[in-house]
């Protein structure tokens, strides 16, 4: 009877000790965002599967650049998929929509969209949520530096008519007005729109120094193609949310010479080799390209990979404290998050504290320009 016993004790540890942990994944693989949730799919495929002894399972799904369909993803990866953590998604429409249930479930969730309303202001809700994107307004202020050193001193908006577009135009308004810009004009269009005439044409007609752009993956080429058409002679400029190799397909010789804040992996390669981030950053190049192809890799994927660099320190703390598959283990992973430390991911160092859940500094920005159709370095 005690040998029975015994095994029985055995089985149960040896089970404990092989309990999987399963990630939850929901991206933007198709619909308009899609350029931005491709290279995040991809790089899930180079993550490690076997964290702090344990087996990690990536339950990968799509929502479409859908809210709607976000929400959807994450109550069926918490209910029928049993994860103990969320990565997602694309954009910060969907962010914010799959925010609710993962609080509900006391599920941490790790955006990897760009504005910084995914994490700020802190409250109950935004304890459960942390993203690996570059804040907007991290981004703005580099931008707006840039901008004062060429002298601009009218700027004109179009964006996104919805978070993201508002939550650039929000930070870069309030950092353009600091610096003495004058904002002339401010538009917005939908990711699905195919015209954007009439929104330039008053853009033009108030004659700005300067316009940004404030859009993500390749429905942001829409207005500066309309820029070029119109002969929009002033400087155009982007946000982060462009940085891959579709929107310079997209956008062609219309998109030459606009300048826009990057993470430094972008140019990793174009960095100073004392750069703090450029280790990092070659390690996501270099394997994803190896993976992929040459030229392949994005920003976008980047912040997929750096998602997996958070885990990849915080989940072994967290097994000090609990086992995979309960609330008490995602507790304890939401607060090893919150305490990471000089981390280094391919687009920064991670230094996240109860009251920022992203966690960059100056470190993760560098300003580029578009010359012969690739991402270049300005010194």
């Amino acid at each position: 009877m005690l040998k029975k016993l015994t095994l029985a004790v055995l089985a149960t540890v040896s089970t404990a000790a092989l309990a999987d942990i399963n990630v939850g994944v929901s991206v933007a693989a198709t619909g308009p965002a899609a350029s931005l949730g491709i290279p995040e799919k991809n790089t899930f495929a180079l993550l490690p599967t076997t964290i702090g002894g344990q087996k990690v399972n990536y339950i990968i799904l799509d929502d479409a650049t859908d809210p709607t369909a976000a929400t959807k993803n994450i109550k069926k990866l918490i209910s029928e998929n049993k994860v103990d953590v969320v990565v997602g998604s694309s954009t910060t429409p969907s962010s914010l929509a799959m925010m609710d249930v993962a609080v509900e479930n006391e599920t941490p969730l790790i955006s990897m969209a760009g504005s910084a309303i995914v994490v700020e202001p802190m409250d109950a809700k935004r304890q459960w949520v942390f993203k690996t994107a570059q804040n907007d307004a991290h981004m703005a202020t580099a931008l707006v530096q840039h901008m004062t050193d060429k002298n601009v001193q009218t700027v004109a908006f179009v964006g996104f008519a919805d978070a993201y577009g508002e939550g650039w135009y929000k930070e870069f308004a309030k950092i353009a007005e600091a610096r003495k810009l004058k904002i002339v004009a401010s538009e917005r269009y939908q990711r699905n729109d195919t015209s954007v005439t009439g929104q330039i044409l008053k853009i033009i007609s108030a004659k700005p120094d300067a316009i940004l752009i404030g859009g993500a993956g390749t429905p942001a080429a829409l207005p500066q193609k309309a820029l070029k058409e119109k002969g929009y002679k002033g400087l155009i400029y982007q946000t982060h949310g462009v940085a891959n190799n579709d929107f310079l397909r997209v956008g062609g010789k219309d998109v030459e010479g606009a300048f826009l804040p990057v993470g430094p992996m972008v140019v990793a390669a174009q960095l100073p080799n004392d750069n703090p981030v450029k280790k990092s950053a070659m390690e996501y190049v270099t394997k994803y390209e190896a993976a992929n192809g040459k030229g392949s890799v994005s920003s976008f994927g980047g912040h997929a990979w750096d998602a997996g660099v958070l885990l990849q320190n915080a989940i072994p703390v967290a097994l000090k404290k609990a086992k995979p598959g309960t609330v008490e283990f995602r507790r304890a992973l939401r607060e090893a998050l919150e305490n990471t430390k000089n981390v280094a991911g391919a687009h920064g160092i991670f230094n996240l504290t109860p009251n920022d859940h992203q966690g960059f500094d100056q470190r993760a920005r560098v300003m580029v320009t578009i010359e012969n159709n690739t991402w270049k370095l300005l010194k």
